[in-house]
């Protein structure tokens, strides 16, 4: 995994959802792909996605349970999970995660 994107445009207006629990910045690539980088405070989350996504953490635990299913599963530092568009996943930070989202 990389440390760091070059060449990139980051729009200055944060996201800020859940009262502040989850705050992002969006980066987007020459080529016309989105990200998002961002943090969560340790909660417990219902995130809804429109695309797929693939969530990147880049520092911090939590658990994350993809609608439809009864198991969590636990992620660290240098791991990802992939989200279904259309969809839903709950998260529950144990350590404060440092995160990228990959969009489509």
């Amino acid at each position: 995994m990389s440390i760091q994107f070059d060449n990139v445009t980051v729009l200055k207006k944060g996201n800020v959802y859940f009262d502040g629990k989850c705050v992002s910045h969006t980066v987007l690539f020459a080529d016309g792909t989105k990200k998002t980088l961002g943090v969560i405070l340790p909660s417990t989350l219902n995130f809804g996605t429109a695309s797929p996504e693939i969530m990147e953490i880049v520092s911090g635990s939590c658990r994350i349970r993809l609608k439809g299913e009864e198991a969590w599963n636990t992620y660290g530092a240098g791991t990802q999970f992939s989200v279904p568009g259309n969809s839903s996943f709950d998260i529950e930070v144990t350590e404060t995660v440092d995160y990228v989202c990959h969009y489509g």
